[in-house]
């Protein structure tokens, strides 16, 4: 196999790394889903992950959320060893993801969507004994959002069952860019949209970025992983075969590397420690 060399110096300190992984391990009977796996995610940048179906792209996805628990490994957030349970930890730590199917209530409207399961209730007697909710005050916040993630929809009042797919994507993204404190994760975001609508979709992502907020992008979209990622983080066979960047590597390169037809080895320096 011909190996993938850069083509120019990669820039080898990262500058803060939010989420790290090291040497995750996980394994399904006699299957290893992860084997060994290391990741970094730096402050205020969109890494791509990318990777053949089977190469564990959503293995690590779920043990850096807590939907699975790893076998060996460790997750820090910050710097600091975290141990998810479950997602709702991941969550309660600022971590949000976008799954595939968006998990959006169809007959309720947008400002509900972006609130559901954690609905803010109405301050004093009325929400503390009465239980109302404060639908007003979380209308506002919805439109204060949208508005600052420049995303147009019909209405903040309109059902999610109204709108096109990809303004419920933009609705499920627009969720987690309100409740992300530390990072954002999309799973497939433009998976069966159109041309206009992916790119809603890629502009709202820059502008989750733009906020202040990293985002991982996993997606085989090579196009779209191209026009909006700063890395791209590549699995293969449970492990990661490599880490480059847009700038130094090219569509083919990473396709090569992906399907074992090239092999790339990291500069040490590289390394986050």
């Amino acid at each position: 196999m011909t190996p993938v060399e850069p083509r120019e110096p990669v820039a080898t300190a990262p500058v803060g790394v939010v989420l790290e992984a090291r040497n995750v391990i996980k394994r399904y009977g006699h299957i290893t889903a992860l084997d060994g796996v290391d990741f970094e995610l730096r402050s205020g940048e969109i890494l791509a992950v990318v990777g053949d179906n089977g190469a564990g792209k959503s293995s690590l996805i779920k043990a850096l959320t807590g939907a699975i628990v790893p076998d060996n490994g460790d997750i820090l957030l910050d710097g600091q060893p975290v141990h998810f349970k479950g997602p709702l930890d991941a969550r309660k730590l600022g971590i949000e993801t976008v799954y595939q199917d968006l998990a959006v209530a169809a007959a309720l409207d947008i400002a509900s969507n972006l609130f559901l399961g954690r609905e803010r209730r109405r301050p004093g007697f009325l929400g503390n004994v009465l239980r109302m909710l404060d639908k007003k005050g979380m209308r506002a916040e919805a439109e204060r959002s949208m508005a600052e993630l420049k995303f147009r929809l019909p209405s903040i009042g309109s059902a999610v069952e109204a709108l096109s797919g990809g303004q419920r994507q933009g609705v499920a993204v627009a969720r987690a860019a309100l409740f992300a404190k530390k990072l954002a994760i999309m799973d497939e975001p433009t998976a069966a949209l159109g041309v206009r609508e992916t790119g809603q979709v890629l502009d709202l992502i820059q502008a989750i970025r733009q906020r202040g907020l990293p985002v991982v992008l996993i997606s085989h979209n090579m196009p779209n992983v191209f026009e909006i990622a700063d890395r791209i983080h590549i699995m293969r066979l449970g492990k990661r075969a490599a880490v480059v960047s847009p700038k130094t590597h090219t569509m083919a390169d990473v396709v090569a590397i992906m399907t074992g037809a090239a092999k790339f080895e990291e500069p040490a320096a590289s390394a986050s420690r």
